[in-house]
């Protein structure tokens, strides 16, 4: 047997998914072999944990704001005016929207060279 270099073996269990998943991931990456993309992806890959409540948030207020405008519409279509208090409802809701996108932006991570 020849003088290995890397002494450790790892085994790992895949599902057929996930076997294929890896299979086409080696191929498109144009290494040699699955043991040379895995030491790869070990060595210099990233796992990212994405948390997305704030999303949830963001698409909630983002509802709330379709509703208004469309109840804003059908006064406007029905009436001719436009209140005053359904434009600053929209405004504050807007608020909402852009402080939990700013929220969110200054959670991402920055990508270091």
């Amino acid at each position: 047997m020849a003088k290995r270099e890397r002494k450790n073996e790892l085994k790992i269990f895949l599902s057929d998914d996930e076997q294929y998943i890896l299979e086409r991931k080696v191929k498109i990456s144009g290494m040699k072999s699955k043991s040379a993309f895995l030491r790869r992806v070990i060595l210099y890959g990233f796992v990212y944990d994405i948390d997305y409540s704030d999303l949830q948030d963001y698409n909630a207020t983002l509802g709330k704001i379709s509703g208004n405008l469309n109840q804003i519409a059908k006064r406007m279509n029905a009436t001719g005016n436009v209140y005053k208090a359904d434009v600053e409802e929209v405004k504050k809701l807007m608020k909402q929207v852009w402080d939990t996108q700013k929220a969110m932006l200054a959670k991402q991570p920055t990508m270091k060279q």
